[in-house]
């Protein structure tokens, strides 16, 4: 087929939308170097009269948090027929509660720090005091809070005294209702770029990430300067096997789609943990997708027009 013409959704209403915003541009203009015809548009009460209008061929989501990562858009999506990349709606909701990941791969046999599930009226009814010296009693310190779902590490909070405690779950629960308290572990932060071609996934070269706060934050993400990144990563090429293999049964096992970011942290018996997983990793210029895709020789965007062909042939064939 002639070069499409494709849809990128970037914006929505959401802790995230300058982000996104700055995803959506940075992935249009790359597609476009490539000849693809592009429309950026937001997701909001003119996005459906306009598909229906002008019938893109398939849509990239650059939509961050849970308007790009729980599903919902996705499962629009699938019911206007508009082929996307990425993970379908069901495996979505899968990967965007935190909790369930984890559970999964646990279950699977494959490491991930020890943590617990809790609801903000628990809190509540058990008193905040005993609640947090049993997690301190029996996850030790430091420990990490944060919402069960969510992107950017946003409510994230690394608690290193159990007085800083009931301040990191105010922090966390301005996100949701649920948290997840997870054992903190020290080491070597690694993020994990999957991409599908005609081959299947293959892992791309490991981004190590070091924050001059010790933690890998909001500000520490997007904020220029904030945090070296090392690719490769400066570790052994064992290790780099351990952490591609976990991306790669993470991304089979949550049956996600075309790419994916897996987060990790290597312990101090080199041992390759997973933390959580994206469906709908940045693309702004201090993101870890882009750092992996030059890293391994690939142009941005002649790896997502070439995932965008593979989406319309996919859409195509279950329709044909």
């Amino acid at each position: 087929m002639s070069q499409p013409h494709v849809m990128v959704l970037a914006g929505g209403l959401t802790h995230e939308r300058e982000v996104s915003l700055r995803s959506g541009s940075r992935i249009a203009e790359a597609l476009r170097r490539h000849g693809v015809e592009v429309t950026i548009r937001d997701a909001d009460a003119h996005l459906l009269p306009w598909m229906a209008e002008h019938r893109p061929d398939a849509a990239v989501i650059a939509l961050h948090g849970g308007r790009g990562e729980n599903g919902a858009i996705q499962s629009i999506l699938e019911m206007a027929r508009l082929p996307y990349l990425g993970t379908d709606s069901s495996n979505c909701r899968l990967a965007w509660n935190k909790p369930t990941a984890k559970d999964l791969i646990h279950r699977a046999g494959l490491p991930t720090p020890k943590w617990f599930t809790l609801a903000h009226d628990t809190f509540r009814d058990l008193g905040a005091g005993a609640v947090i010296d049993l997690l301190v009693g029996h996850l030790g310190l430091p420990i990490m809070v944060k919402p069960h779902n969510g992107g950017s590490a946003l409510g994230a909070v690394a608690v290193h005294d159990a007085a800083d405690m009931p301040a990191a779950f105010v922090s966390a629960f301005a996100y949701g209702d649920v948290v997840v308290v997870e054992q903190f572990v020290p080491g070597t932060e690694l993020a994990i770029t999957v991409v599908e071609d005609e081959n299947g996934p293959r892992a791309l070269p490991a981004v190590e990430i070091v924050p001059t706060s010790g933690v890998f934050d909001y500000e520490a993400r997007y904020t220029a300067g904030f945090t070296t990144y090392h690719t490769p990563a400066r570790v052994s090429d064992e290790i780099a096997g351990q952490a591609a293999d976990l991306a790669l049964a993470a991304h089979r096992l949550l049956g996600l789609r075309d790419f994916s970011r897996t987060d990790a942290i290597v312990d101090a018996a080199g041992v390759v943990q997973f933390l959580e997983v994206n469906v709908s990793p940045g693309l702004t210029e201090t993101s870890l997708l882009p750092m992996a895709v030059q890293e391994a020789g690939l142009e941005l965007g002649a790896v997502y027009r070439d995932l965008v062909l593979r989406a319309i042939g996919r859409d195509s064939a279950a329709t044909g």
